[in-house]
């Protein structure tokens, strides 16, 4: 490993140490931190989002996709999650001022399913829809699989194997403020890069789309990161 990665490596790890991960956090993967910002590259202000919308942005690298949604209420941890491959791991629920703010990736764990700058067939619905008389749940539309995004993003319908990977959130309440540190749970980076390298470099930059985002990330309504939400 080259000096700059092991350094970046010992800071984002010595950043998880202060976040009293609970049970499990060896299924945490830490990254190097990067604050979360508005579309003015501002950093972004907890209390700005809007309950039950969908937002975006990409972390760990530029070409993974995340969700940032206001749950709107407070959001306790879930137990006993575990990954495909059986292992288990608790997760340590919402971050904000009301403890009502979560984040996952939005690469969904059975067939990679993500939000693309076109179109995305995975979401946040806050209202049961033609599919699913389920509401406020993660759908995604590929195969009809739906995540509980107050529980760890735990399955609830539908074939994939494991929960959305939890995007560990750090809350600094003097500032308002919110910055991505770890992914908690069964992460799908390797085979997502594995299965769409060429497209994503061709969309993000070649090499850049698979290296850490850096100090900050931009974080978009998914009505101004796609173009077209496919509803289901």
């Amino acid at each position: 490993m080259e000096r700059r990665q092991f350094v970046a490596a010992c800071t984002a790890a010595c950043g998880l140490a202060g976040l009293n991960l609970p049970a499990g956090a060896a299924v945490a993967r830490p990254f190097p931190r990067s604050t979360l910002t508005d579309e003015q590259d501002r950093p972004l202000k907890a209390s700005s989002l809007r309950a039950g919308r969908n937002y975006v942005f990409q972390w760990p690298y530029p070409a993974t996709p995340c969700f940032l949604l206001d749950l709107g209420r407070t959001i306790e941890g879930a137990r006993n999650l575990r990954t495909a491959d059986g292992r288990h791991y608790d997760w340590p629920g919402g971050v904000g001022p009301g403890k009502s703010i979560v984040a996952y990736s939005a690469i969904c764990s059975h067939k990679l399913t993500h939000p693309t700058r076109d179109i995305s067939f995975i979401a946040y619905r806050d209202a049961p829809s033609t599919h699913s008389k389920r509401s406020k749940v993660i759908h995604c539309c590929s195969e009809h699989s739906q995540f509980d995004p107050a529980a760890g993003a735990r399955v609830l319908e539908g074939p994939a194997p494991q929960p959305l990977a939890c995007i560990v959130l750090d809350y600094a309440p003097e500032r308002d403020e919110l910055s991505a540190v770890a992914t908690l749970g069964g992460a799908m980076f390797d085979r997502f890069f594995e299965s769409f390298g060429f497209r994503l470099a061709l969309d993000h930059g070649g090499e850049r789309a698979m290296k850490p985002v850096g100090a900050s990330t931009r974080v978009l309504a998914m009505d101004n990161y796609c173009r077209q939400q496919v509803q289901c």
